[in-house]
Formats: structure tokens, sequence, C-alpha cells
């Protein structure tokens, strides 16, 4: 705060401000007002987003606060003097999140005469000046439209009804001719929600690729993807025009089932605290039972589970547990059953029914065929052909249903072939006049059946394995929490708590919050976060996240968010929408698939052509032959190449705090060519700090920094700060001054044990008329070195000086020098000076620097490096830098874990570390090399597998693959492309030097 030395009357102000998202911009906007003449009683409120305190209006005009706000990142709407330009406020419809903001306020300042943008996503809005004579209505409704968005705020017939633009005194009509989207059904005025969907039934790539073409198709869809491996469907969809319901049956009607990750399923199991008896589980039996809409309830107080199953239209799971609390007991989520997990299961269960039916086949095989032999043998392949061979049937029957093919289809046609044709065989031996004689194969028909089964189990643990980083992620989230009602502590779920809420936390246990510590202090494990081992120590007004561990010491936190808006569901929402997008080169896998199916089926006619006519071989020879090329091809193998690198490489990510926004991104990341780094705060600290202690005779370094500490102490400005820091740092007593001033824009003046005591600036040594000959060389050195230079003066005489400077980050040079080893180019880009950012720049390393670049124009120095044909990354604060991030091909916002969910950047680098950065490439070109090895893997198996299942190798070997042999071998392909990528999983060790 600047001091004044008269009284002058102060007048009281509040304003908006706008840009706000964490306690750090809170600080940066105090700090900010605080340094203009006149301020005092500054006071900022994050959740209202407004800035009030008092000012001298004899000192300070209203347009300087406005300055002051902007230049610290934000913005406000106190009026600007008039220039001849027109406020206006129009809507912008279809932005989703804050790099959408940001796509807007870019097409927007593009436009002459068009300044002091303000986008908000809360309100749909954009408010901006413009001058009518420089831009029109329309050039603004077309700059919004390229962008992909829109300003209709309804449909054509609703917007009929409401009164013409003139009557409301709008300065233009601001309609939109047409839509943006590639579905035709879907308006960008809408507001599109993203929803997931967990997906039941899919066997390959091609069942992904049906779904997304049905779904896709509907009205009101504006994009489909699915994800085969982590079996999720990630839809973005007007919720006006198609409902969940209208989703779910149309995924039931092209034969495959699904469940919104937003919902629960009719039967669910959860635990209950509080039970100390079995009349307590009857009181929550029969509490559940007379609930409508429950169809049955069953507690089992042994292991305090209750089994509940309902009508999800009618309740929801959430309703049960309300209905729980009610009876007076706390209902806990079950965090430990899993999709994948049953699946898993149910395969197993499926594979040894297969074998104990489908083994006795094989020695029957080899008995004389007599009836009683033929009947069982007739009897057991039946079973198995029409109970775990079913599930092929009602695929394939779904598929060209639906105008498609996938696995399905070529192991129906294959087990089909082979079953079908031994019964005819066998019925020749009942009725000879009807059927032809000839070897049976129902053997080969069991066998590929289990093979096949056996396959699909490993596929289905290997899958599970490769989402396991995001759910030991998801295991991490307290159940209980120990609420502080009218002093008293209080048990209760987590899921409970709501905003405002004071939580005690003991040593050992989960903060179960994000919050902040209002009472005591503890050292906090944020392992899981930021990969950091060593606990960090925290105390009253620090920020907590919820899911982190209180190694010693009790707290008190007052609960700042719950439920989907914490730190942790921020960052497995961002994960899990990393892994339902597909990443560019899945359309490979995705046009092979296509063709793949009708491909294989065309083979396996021209094998059993060429056998039988060409080559004159037997019937039988030709048609096992022509099963073993369609049993062998294997379709699934490309549908996983890509999602378990994406889901593995994604989840090592998470583990070390690189948190990416997409699969294309990871992929994306990889092909970097130069990189570009924003200074203050990103390559530096950010904060001043003391780097030359210069004293006069006799005066020594440590008794210079004590007198410098004395007289800076009482002061908040961060030049004194820094001092009194260093000074604590180095165990220096701090004594106390007298008579303490501030003059503005020269420093201090105090008392120091009876003798004036002068620290500023050299405008401040001649004021107070001050000899600084002594130390004026050594003033020129700094300042050529861009360092900030205070001038010590004790009982009138020049006893010193004190550099201070934004130092680089420990970890800045060995980034920059890492980055120059994988081939990057690298660029600084800052608004400082040039011979500060130049000393920066040298120091760290950096190719390229440019200096005194005002935050707007940022953007012009990406762009000039992409012109170059270069892809371009940009790390950045995301906020200040959100130009330059929004312009590169990759956007990198570095900072600490309670800025992780933020929609800032395309890759969030949650510790403060810049050898995450080269990390972060490191990864993405493993995971591209993964993915790429999964593709040739999948593609060479195909290759050479289809052409010996045809018999190739029969004139040098005198054998034919038999089917079953294929069946299996089709199943390890699937696996093997799974396990490979699985590997990657152990780079996450090479990630930590």
């Amino acid at each position: 705060m600047a001091n004044t030395e008269e009284t002058v009357a102060l007048a009281q102000v509040k304003l908006p401000v706008y840009g706000m998202t964490c306690e750090h911009c809170v600080r940066r906007v105090v700090k900010a007002l605080e340094k203009l003449p006149g301020v005092a009683d500054v006071q900022v409120s994050l959740a209202d987003a407004k800035a009030t305190f008092h000012f001298a209006p004899e000192q300070l005009d209203l347009s300087a606060v406005r300055e002051a706000i902007e230049k610290a990142g934000y913005s406000t709407d106190i009026p600007l003097p008039a220039t001849g330009q027109e406020e206006i406020t129009i809507p912008v419809y279809g932005m989703t999140c804050e790099h959408c903001v940001r796509r807007v306020t870019k097409a927007l300042e593009k436009l002459p005469g068009v300044e002091n943008i303000r986008v908000s996503l809360a309100d749909s809005k954009a408010l901006f000046d413009f001058d009518r004579n420089q831009v029109s209505t329309e050039d603004i409704t077309q700059a919004i439209e390229e962008a992909g968005y829109s300003t209709r705020p309804a449909p054509v017939e609703a917007a009929a009804e409401q009164p013409p633009p003139e009557a409301a005194g709008l300065p233009d009509p601001l309609i939109l001719p047409e839509t943006v989207s590639d579905n035709p059904s879907i308006d960008p005025g809408d507001h599109a929600q993203k929803k997931q969907f967990k997906v039941r039934g899919m066997t390959c790539a091609n069942c992904a690729l049906t779904i997304e073409k049905g779904v896709g198709k509907m009205k009101g869809v504006k994009s489909a993807a699915v994800n085969f491996a982590s079996e999720k469907l990630t839809l973005e969809l007007d919720p006006s025009v198609v409902s969940q319901e209208d989703i779910l049956a149309k995924i039931k009607d092209l034969g495959y089932g699904a469940q919104s990750e937003d919902s629960e399923g009719g039967k669910q199991q959860f635990k209950v605290s509080g039970m100390t008896c079995a009349n307590c589980a009857l009181t929550i039996e029969k509490k559940l039972k007379s609930t409508p809409g429950v169809h049955m309830a069953a507690v089992n107080f042994a292991n305090e589970t209750v089994t509940v199953e309902f009508d999800p239209q009618t309740l929801t799971l959430n309703d049960v547990f309300e209905q729980v609390r009610d009876a007076g007991y706390i209902p806990l989520k079950n965090k430990d059953e899993d999709p994948d997990d049953r699946s898993a299961i149910i395969e197993r269960n499926w594979l040894i029914f297969s074998v104990i039916l489908s083994v006795p086949i094989m020695p029957l095989m080899f008995l004389p065929m007599s009836r009683p032999t033929m009947y069982t043998i007739l009897t057991l392949a039946t079973i198995v052909q029409f109970t775990a061979g079913w599930t092929f049937y009602r695929g394939a029957y779904h598929a060209l249903k639906n105008r498609s093919a996938n696995m399905d289809v070529l192991v129906a046609m294959g087990i089909t072939a082979a079953y079908g044709y031994s019964l005819m065989t066998t019925l020749h031996m009942f009725f000879p006049n009807l059927f032809f004689e000839g070897p049976n194969f129902f053997d080969t028909s069991a066998l590929l059946i289990t093979f096949v089964r056996f396959g699909k189990y490993l596929e289905a643990k290997a899958k599970g394995r490769a989402g396991q980083a995001l759910k030991r992620l998801l295991e991490l989230q307290a159940d209980k929490a120990r609420l502080l009602i009218n002093g008293e502590e209080k048990e209760v779920a987590a899921a409970d708590l709501k905003t405002g809420d004071v939580v005690i936390v003991k040593p050992g246990e989960r903060i179960p919050v994000d919050g902040e510590i209002i009472e005591g202090q503890a050292s906090i494990d944020e392992s899981m976060l930021t990969g950091e081992s060593i606990p960090v120590d925290k105390g009253a007004g620090d920020p907590v996240i919820g899911a982190t561990i209180n190694r010693s010491g009790s707290i008190k936190v007052q609960t700042a968010k719950t439920g989907k808006d914490t730190v942790l569901s921020g960052i497995i929402k961002m994960v899990e929408d990393a892994q339902g997008v597909k990443p560019p080169i899945q359309r490979l896998a995705d046009t092979i698939s296509n063709y793949f199916v009708p491909a294989v089926v065309t083979l396996a006619l021209i094998t059993f052509l060429i056998w039988y006519f060409a080559l004159h071989s037997t019937f039988v020879f030709a048609f096992t032959a022509a099963i073993a090329v369609l049993v062998i091809a294997c379709p699934c193998a490309l549908g996983l190449a890509t999602p378990t690198a994406i889901m593995v490489g994604s989840g090592v990510g998470l583990n070390r705090g690189l948190l990416f926004k997409s699969a294309a991104v990871l992929e994306a990341i990889s092909s970097l060519q130069a990189i570009g780094f924003d200074k203050t705060g990103t390559l530096t600290k950010g904060t001043p700090e003391v780097t030359d202690i210069i004293a006069v005779n006799p005066f020594k370094e440590k008794g210079l920094l004590q007198i410098a500490a004395a007289g800076e102490n009482p002061s908040i400005h961060p030049l004194a700060q820094a001092v009194a820091s260093r000074a604590r740092k180095e165990e220096v007593e701090i004594l106390e001054v007298k008579d303490y001033q501030e003059e503005s824009g020269y420093g201090i003046a105090c008392s120091y044990q009876g003798q004036p005591l002068l620290i500023g600036n050299i405008k401040h040594m001649r004021k107070h008329g001050i000899d600084v000959s002594a130390v004026e060389e050594e003033y020129t050195r700094l300042a050529q070195e861009g360092k900030t230079t205070m001038f010590v003066s004790l009982a009138g005489r020049a006893i010193g000086l004190i550099a201070l400077a934004d130092v680089l980050k420990e970890s800045a040079r060995e980034a920059i020098k890492r980055l120059h080893g994988l081939g990057l180019k690298t660029f600084m880009i800052t608004g400082d000076n040039k011979k500060v950012a130049h000393v920066v720049g040298q120091e760290a390393g950096i190719d390229e620097i440019a200096a005194e670049v005002l935050p707007q124009d940022k953007i012009n120095t990406v762009k000039k490096y992409q012109e170059q044909g270069l892809k371009v990354a940009m790390v950045g604060d995301g906020i200040n830098d959100a130009p330059a991030l929004a312009q590169a091909d990759i956007g990198i916002a570095i900072g600490s874990g309670t800025d992780v969910a933020k929609e800032t950047g395309d890759v969030i680098l949650v510790r403060n570390d810049l050898l995450d950065v080269e990390r972060a490439i490191r990864l993405g070109r493993k995971t591209l090399n993964k993915i790429k090895q999964n593709l040739f893997w999948a593609l060479i198996y195909n290759v050479i597998g289809i052409p010996v299942a045809a018999g190739v190798l029969y004139p040098i070997t005198g054998k034919l693959l038999p089917p079953e042999w294929a069946g299996l071998a089709m199943a390890f392909s699937s696996v093997s492309v799974v396990t490979n990528s699985l590997l990657l999983s152990g780079y996450g060790k090479k990630l930590i030097d």
C-alpha cells in the first residue's frame, strides 16, 4: 500500500474483476491495487469476483485502476474516457471451456476497431467496445462463426416470435445464416454437453465403428467417439434434442449394452457405517423396502453391506443413500467393484465352462464312431456351440443388421461351417439318403470357441490393467470425514460435505475435500498429485487438496470445493476425456478395419476355390483351409493398438503429474520442433531474490544485510520482503526501527539505533544529498546485468548496495539443455526490457529472445515460428499467456496443483518443474512409438497369418494349420498388442531422473 504524509478524504469503490480463478489471482490483484498512490484497505473476493478499496480522488483517477488490473492480467468494467466507440454485449453459444473463451477472444481481437474484449463462459456472452466506422456487426458475427461458435440464442422459429432487433435497441441483428456442425441436426447455438457411456458387448474395432456411425447420425448428436480399449463412448450432444434414454435405446438397437457414466444401474451394493447390531440391519432393510421404487433390499450386518434393487427411472443411488441417512446410518460409495473386473470374471467363467465341455470331445474323436460316442460328441459340441458360442452369433446378427462386419462375423462363419459340416456328416449315420458321408469337425468348432474365449479373457484382464492408473486415483478418495458441528466431531460420509463445512483431519488420515487450513499445522503428503515423496509443511491460510494425506499434526480445514469441483475430480475428468478422444493416427486403423472383414471373407472364399477347383484337393482339405483363414484374421488387434497405448501413456503421465487434455495432444507433442517460454514465473521464480550484497568498509555483507532487513521489514513491497526473507534465511537478527516512512517512487526512511537510515533508488539518495560515489561503479555494473539495485545509507553516508532480480528456477538450465538434446529450438517471449531478457535468456541457454513484447503481441511471435513451417509449443502460466498458448500447436500450462483443473493449455504440468516439459515430450514420443509398434504387429500378424492359414506352407510342411490353432493365434494377437502397450508403464521410471 502506498502511504501519504497528509490526511485526505478517501472514497470507497467496489469494482468487478473478471478472470480470477484462484487465490493466486486474488493476491495478484491485491498487489496491483496496493501499488497505486492513494489506495488503502484493499479487499478482493474470488467468490464475488469483486475488489473493494478506499482511494483519494485527488491522487488517483479510476482509469489508472483499470490499467493496473489489466496489467495484472485481468479485466474490469471501469469506463474509459470517451473515444467515439460504443459498447456492445452479444450472446456467444457453443462455448464449453476456457479454451473456447480464448478462441472467441482471439477471433474478436483480430477485428479492427474492437477493444476491451471480455468473454464470459458462465453467461455465454461477449462484451466489448467497437468502432462502427471500422467494423460492422456482420463482420463480428462472421468472425465468431469462423471460430466455430454462434450468436443465435434459439431456433429460428422461436427467434421469429421475438421483437425485431431495432425494437430492442440492438445495433444490428446478430443471427448466423447456417450451422457449423458436421451433423446438420446440431445448431452451434445449442448448449452442447459432453457425456460418457460405458458400452458392453464390443468384440473388435468394427463394433466401435458401428456404434460411432449409428449414434453419430442421431439428431442432436454433434460428435461420437468410441474407445474400444476402455469400452467408453464419448458424445457431444444437445440434451434439448436428444435424451440419454434415446442414446441408450439406440445403442441397444445396434446390439450392445450401455450405461451412462453419470448414472447408476438398478442393482447396487454399498457399505454402511454405524450399525451396532442385527436390529440396525433390519431397520435399514425396512426403511428401504418402504421406499417407492425399491424392489429389493438386503443388509448383511457381518460385512456391513447393503444390496438394493431399484427402478433407475424413479430413484437414483443418491436417493437410496438419503433414505439410509434418514434411518440414522452413513452410506459409503463402493469403490471396489469395477466393470472391467466384472467383465474379466464373466469371461473367465465362460472359459471354464467351455473347457469342461470341449476337452472331453478330443479323446472321444479317436474312439470308434459308435452311436453312443456320436451322441456324446454331438451333445457336448452343441451345448458349447449355442451357449459359449452364442455371443458370436448375437454379435454377428447385430453387425450384419447394421450393414457392417466385425470379428463376430468371422468367428460365427468359422464355427458354423465346422459345426454345420460335422452335423451333416454325423446325421448321415442316421439318414444316409439325406446327408453326405465324411469326417466331422466337432472338436474344431468346440475348441475354436474355447480358444477365442480364452483370448477374450486375457484381453479383458489386460484391458483392465491398462486403466489401472486412473482406477488407483479413484480409490484415493476419502470415504468418511470428521465434520465439526458446534464444537463437536461427527463422522459423516465425505460425499455429504458442503462448501463452508469445517472438518478435522488427524495424522495418518486422508483429507476428504479441497479447502483451506484454518487452524493447526501439518505435513501433507501430496505425492498422489505431484509425484513428490517429500511432505509439504502447511499451516493456517494454506490450501489443501482432497485425497492427500496428513502425515503429522491435527488440522481444521474449511471446505472450498466438493464433488466434481475438486482438483482430483478435475484430473480424473481430464484424463477420461483424453482417453475418449481419438488421435489422428487412429484413423489409419479405422480405415483398415472398415474393409478388413469383407476382404477376409473374400480371401477365405478364394482359398477354398483355389484348393478345391484349381489344385483339385479334397473338399474337406479346402474347407479346413477356408475356415482357418476366417478365424485367424484379427481386426481386434488393430482396434486395440492405439487406445491401449493412449490409456497406458496417459496413466504414466498422470502418475508423474503430466496431464494431457486429449489423445491427439499426446500424439502431437511428439512432433514438436520449437518451444517457447514465458519468462516471469515460468523460466524464473516470479518473485525477486537478493543476488548481490556490496558493502563499503568498514561494513561487512552480513552487517549490511542486517541493517537493510531492519529498514525493509515493515514494508509489504515485494523487493522489501525479499531482503527481509534473505536475512531470515541466513538467520540474521532483524531489529526494530522507529519513525518508519515510505516515500512512493523513492524508497523508505527510518531511524535505526538512533541514526537516520535511507534505503531506495538513486533518486532517493540525491533527494537527501547522499554521496554515492563509493558504490557508483558497482551500481553501473549491476544495472547492466539487468538487476534492480537498492542503495543503503546510514547516518548520511552510503554504506552499500543490495541487488535483486527475478532469478532462474533451479531446473531451468537443465530443462533447456535437455530440450536441445531432443533437437528442439527454444525461444523466450517477455515484456521485460531487452537487457534483463538477454541476461535471463543467456543464463538459461535459450536460442532466441523476444523482449519488450506486449501480452497481446506474444501471439505474433508464435505465428512467426509457425510461418517458418515449425510445430510450436508455448509454455506459460495459462493466464497471462493465454493468447500465445491458444495460438501455439501445443499450449503447456505450468503451475501448482491447485491450478490443475483449470481449462488452460493442452498439457498441464502439475508440479512447478520445467524438467516436466521435456518429460512430457519424451512420454509423447514414446507413446507414439508404441502405437506405431502396435499397428505394425497387428498388420504384420494378419499379413503373415492369413497366408499361412490359407496353406502357402503346405508344400513345405505337408500340413495345414488346424482352425482351432488359428483361433488361438487370433486370440493371442490381441493379447500381444495389449501386453506391448502395458510395457509402456515401465517407462515411468525413466521419467524420474
